[in-house]
């Protein structure tokens, strides 16, 4: 079936709700994430400082935000060119490049149920819906197989 001009449509609407507040969404998905695996925190360099999730911390926003929109972007990706490719950069960007694969993949999880808790509840319980998540689980899905794919290749080249 492939990913359809619905499912992209419907995670392009879901993302324009999303931005609307995404001071508080930032901050709801980093304490998800940390809710679901506390030690996740030593993997955000932007989080060492505190003992909690700082409210201002424009690091943490910014990332968020990226998160949120590579996946929106993963989505256009599917629908355009039935594949997603990221680029070293957006390694570099994630910081993924430093990371071990395996504490990679392991954040990689934690990362898609924390962003469809996000997102279920900026959205709201009337607007949410099946379709909607598989949309966003499939875009972030197809990120992450494209991110480990690269971690893969500059472990091999550096290694």
């Amino acid at each position: 079936m492939g990913f359809t001009e619905k499912l992209e449509g419907l995670v392009k609407e879901s993302w324009e709700v999303l931005k609307q507040d995404i001071p508080h969404s930032s901050l709801r998905f980093f304490s998800l994430i940390l809710e679901i695996a506390p030690g996740a925190k030593n993997m955000f360099s932007f989080l060492w400082e505190s003992q909690e999730i700082p409210q201002n911390n424009p690091k943490l926003k910014a990332h968020a935000v990226k998160v949120f929109k590579m996946t929106c972007e993963s989505a256009i990706q599917l629908r355009e060119k039935g594949e997603v490719v990221v680029a070293d950069t957006t390694l570099k960007y994630l910081g993924v490049s430093k990371t071990p694969i395996s504490r990679g993949i392991m954040l990689m999880q934690v990362v898609k149920e924390a962003l469809l808790r996000t997102i279920e509840e900026a959205i709201g319980e009337e607007k949410w819906n099946e379709e909607m998540k598989n949309g966003w689980g499939e875009a972030y899905d197809q990120l992450a197989e494209a991110i480990k794919a690269e971690m893969k290749n500059h472990h091999d080249e550096t290694a």
